[in-house]
């Protein structure tokens, strides 16, 4: 496995903070994201190596095994065990120290190779974390997409209803294991984007819906934007601002639970007039002046 040096990948030194890897990843990450560059296959293999960076660099404990280690740091609890259970061939005791990045791999050959007499030693591949970003109305309804993760394409089923932040776990979609280990997994974290005129909160949407003032006052029918389309709704007499009504079933479908979803709550803004005709006062002063 070629190595990678995830300092350099995110344009940082080995003394970097965790606050410098975190500033130094999003910036990249917005740069390099595949959203803004749909063809561009370097862009996506760089988008690929500055996650699979962050998430080893902002995990203290797997940034010391790196720093020590290398490219072989997943390997390093079974190199300790496997240096406290026998000596090394020809009796000779070695340290990390004595040790550059790029000597670990011919040193855990010669360490559990076949040709050092032992039985040859198999290491689950590393796993793999990718984001997908999706819009709100990515989410109504259960759909296939195609994401490219270390230069490889999966197509992967988005079940309706989920959530900002929530992670899935394709089994055997990591790197290839060693020695004939088993493949690492593939963890996929989805990023929903706000949307302007829906507010999610659970399986509800939250929104506002503006009246004119004469139909809060003497009633009507008002047109109700929804995720799924419009929807025409009665609006009773006297209706105060603030007024919250709700639709029932219009909100996001409960995750892996078919048929099921949550509510449209719609809060009315009545619209006041811009400007009056001459008879419009005299009305409205007629109005305010009965009791």
């Amino acid at each position: 496995m070629e190595f990678i040096d995830y300092y350099n990948v995110l344009g940082i030194d080995k003394n970097a903070t965790p606050e410098d890897i975190k500033k130094a990843y999003r910036k990249l990450a917005r740069k390099l994201h595949p959203d803004l560059n749909p063809n561009d296959k370097e862009a996506q293999k760089k988008f690929q190596q500055i996650n699979e960076a962050n998430e080893v660099l902002s995990d203290p404990e797997k940034r010391k095994k790196y720093d020590q280690y290398g490219k072989d740091w997943q390997h390093a609890e079974e190199f300790e065990k496997q240096k406290q259970r026998r000596p090394p061939p020809r009796q000779e005791q070695y340290t990390t120290d004595d040790f550059s990045e790029g000597d670990f791999s011919s040193f855990f050959e010669s360490m559990f190779g076949e040709q050092s007499g032992y039985r040859q030693a198999k290491f689950r591949g590393q796993d793999f974390n990718a984001e997908l970003h999706l819009k709100l109305t990515d989410v109504m309804h259960t759909h296939k997409q195609t994401l490219s993760v270390n230069g490889k394409n999966v197509r992967i089923t988005i079940p309706a209803g989920v959530e900002d932040g929530q992670m899935i776990k394709l089994k055997g979609y990591g790197a290839p294991g060693v020695n004939g280990g088993p493949a690492g997994d593939l963890y996929i974290t989805f990023q929903i984007e706000d949307d302007p005129n829906f507010k999610r909160v659970g399986n509800d949407l939250y929104t506002t819906a503006r009246i004119a003032l004469y139909t809060a006052l003497l009633g009507g029918d008002v047109t109700i934007d929804t995720l799924d389309g419009k929807v025409k709704m009665k609006v009773v007499p006297v209706t105060q601002p603030g007024t919250k009504v709700r639709l029932k079933g219009k909100g996001v479908p409960v995750y892996k639970h078919e048929g099921q979803r949550g509510d449209l709550y719609v809060t009315y803004e009545v619209r006041l007039p811009e400007k009056l005709t001459d008879k419009q006062k005299e009305l409205f002063t007629e109005l305010s002046q009965l009791k």
